[in-house]
This record gives structure tokens, C-alpha cells and sequence, in this order.
């Protein structure tokens, strides 16, 4: 029997919006790791809606942030800067418009969301950032940026834009200084880390399901990956307290922390699924198979060495944070 077709991320992130499930604590406000195990549940569930969710989620915290009302609608975050892809954006007339031209890329939902947020750069070469409605004349989804097979369903497509109008959001250099920022990043660490928690229940369930026929090599591969998901859980819930407790404070190298730990977590419950599972499941199973292909994919919004470098340089400058 063929598998049921799954529920459209974009449709499943207008029920979750319907329903108010998107209105979570705000990064910072005393109830950061409640907001992450928001988004790691739904990201054990689907990875494509979470990365959804995680940019409709985060655009809704960084205009409250900097003070600007969320229209209604599905919202998106796409602040990524790759080479050849950047906007440009118009001198903010005294009411904030402004007009948005170029290309922007890894446009994830672009077909199926209202509003985003995006990244750009006015003349004087600085960081700006908007909110556009994407009903409008001069905006171009294109088939364009996107051919993986994992998180296929994203449709993480490039999105022309022909003077668009569009509002400020923040003053230039606001959306990167603000203490958001790293702890909006952080929060991406949590939808891998429930990610690879959702392979890890199915290999968990699969194995269960054997009884006495799991081996001894199956059953070191299941410890392998509760010790990875429970060093980098641990380490997810110290940077939400930290977060809480220091709301206004830089929180980049907790944020690289997380983000390293959760991606080397859910790369080793990878490794181990596979051997502990053998093909069957991974060629029979739709849900775990989506996952597997969806997950590695997600993961690469890590700048992994690059990231190991930041916080290595974060460290040198400051006293050893190493204690029990």
C-alpha cells in the first residue's frame, strides 16, 4: 500500500497559525526553553514545517522586538546573504516605505506565506531589513535555487523583487545588533535537536517492536544516540536559563554552542540510526524515510568549522567557562 500523502507544510503551518499555536514566548522573557520545545515538537514531527514554523516564529519575535506590529497571515525570516543574491533597499521615505529590488534566495514557503521579512542593503552599503507583502505586483516567485531532495517540501525557492514596496523595519544595523539576534539563532538548534529526537523515537519504536530479537549491537547503537540527545538536551536547557537570566547580554557564544552541539548530536543519532535499523525500516517506513533525507539537509544552515572558529575566538577573550 502506498504511503498517505502528508498534510502540505504550508497548510499545516496555516492550522498551526489557526489554532495559536504560534504565539510563544518570546526569546529572553523568562520562558525560552518553553519556546524551544515548542518548535523541537514540531520539527519531531515534520522538518519542512518546522523550518515554517521556526521563520514564521521568528519574524513574529524580531518585529516585536524592534517594535513593529505583525500584520496577520503566515510570515517568513530570509535574511540568508549568499554571493549574487542580495537586495537592495531604497532610502525609507519619513513614513518608513521603502522599495526592495533584486534577487533573494533560499526563500523558504515562498508560495505559501503572506508576509517576510527580509535582509537587504540600502546605498551606504549597511544592513537593513524589511517587511513586504508578497501579493504584489513586482514580486516573482521563480522554480528557481532549489533541487535537493531533502526538505523538498519547503520550496525553498530564489524571489525576485522589482521595486516592491515594503516597510523598515528597525533602523539600519538594528536587526544584527539587537540581543535577539543570538538568541533567535539559538533557537534553531532546538527544531534539530527535536529532528533527530523524532528519528530517534522511530529507531526506539522499531527496536521496542523486536523484543528479544534486538542484539547487543542494536541496543549500543540506541545508547549512542540517548547520550548524544541527552549531553546536547542539557546543554539546551543551561543556554535557555543563561538567555533568561541574561536577556540583554550578548548570547553569540551560547547560541554557537547550541547550534554545534545539537548539529554533532543529531549527525551521530544519523550514523547510528542506520546501523541499528538496517535497510528495512529506512526504505519502507515514508515518515523516517522523509526525515532522513529532510534532516542532514537542515543541518547544513550550520556554518560548522566557521562556527567552531567563532566561538573559539569568543573564548580567548574571555575567562575559562568551564565548571561543574
Amino acid at each position: 500500500m502506498p504511503p498517505t500523502p502528508t498534510v502540505p507544510p504550508e497548510a499545516a503551518l496555516r492550522a498551526l497559525i489557526a489554532a495559536e499555536r504560534d504565539r510563544l514566548p518570546l526569546p529572553g522573557g523568562g520562558h525560552t526553553l518553553q519556546r524551544w520545545q515548542a518548535l523541537a515538537s514540531v520539527a519531531a514531527q515534520d522538518l519542512s514545517l518546522a523550518k515554517l514554523f521556526e521563520g514564521h516564529t521568528d519574524a513574529l519575535a524580531i518585529l516585536a522586538e524592534l517594535g513593529v506590529p505583525a500584520a496577520r497571515g503566515a510570515w517568513a525570516t530570509w535574511c540568508a546573504e549568499p554571493p549574487g543574491a542580495r537586495l537592495q533597499c531604497s532610502e525609507p521615505d519619513p513614513s518608513g516605505w521603502l522599495r526592495l529590488s533584486g534577487r533573494k534566495a533560499w526563500c523558504s514557503g515562498a508560495a505559501g506565506v503572506d508576509h517576510a521579512l527580509v535582509s537587504g542593503w540600502n546605498a551606504a552599503g549597511q544592513a537593513c531589513l524589511a517587511a513586504v507583502a508578497l501579493d504584489q505586483s513586482g514580486v516573482r516567485i521563480t522554480a528557481e535555487g532549489w533541487q535537493a531532495t531533502g526538505m523538498a517540501a519547503t520550496r525553498s525557492v530564489d524571489v525576485v523583487f522589482d521595486a516592491v514596496p515594503a516597510r523598515a523595519v528597525g533602523t539600519p544595523g538594528a536587526y544584527l545588533q539587537r540581543p535577539g539576534f543570538w538568541q533567535g539563532g539559538a533557537g534553531i538548534a532546538a527544531c534539530w535537536w527535536g529532528g533527530a529526537a523524532g528519528i530517534a523515537r522511530s529507531v526506539h519504536a522499531a527496536l521496542a517492536a523486536r523484543g528479544e530479537r534486538v542484539d547487543a549491537h542494536q541496543r549500543a547503537h540506541l545508547g549512542q544516540i540517548d547520550v548524544a540527545l541527552q549531553a546536547s538536551a542539557a546543554l539546551l536547557r543551561a543556554a535557555a536559563a543563561w538567555i533568561d537570566a541574561h536577556p540583554r547580554h550578548d548570547a553569540q557564544a551560547w547560541a554557537l554552542r547550541v547550534r554545534l552541539a545539537a548539529e554533532r548530536a543529531a549527525t551521530d543519532v544519523l550514523h547510528h540510526t542506520g546501523r541499528a535499523l538496517g535497510a528495512g525500516p529506512l526504505c519502507q517506513d515514508a515518515a523516517l524515510g522523509r526525515a532522513l533525507a529532510d534532516l542532514p539537509i537542515f543541518l547544513r544552515q550550520s556554518h560548522a568549522e566557521r562556527d567552531l572558529a567563532a566561538l573559539g575566538q569568543h573564548l580567548v577573550t574571555e575567562p575559562v567557562p568551564w565548571t561543574l
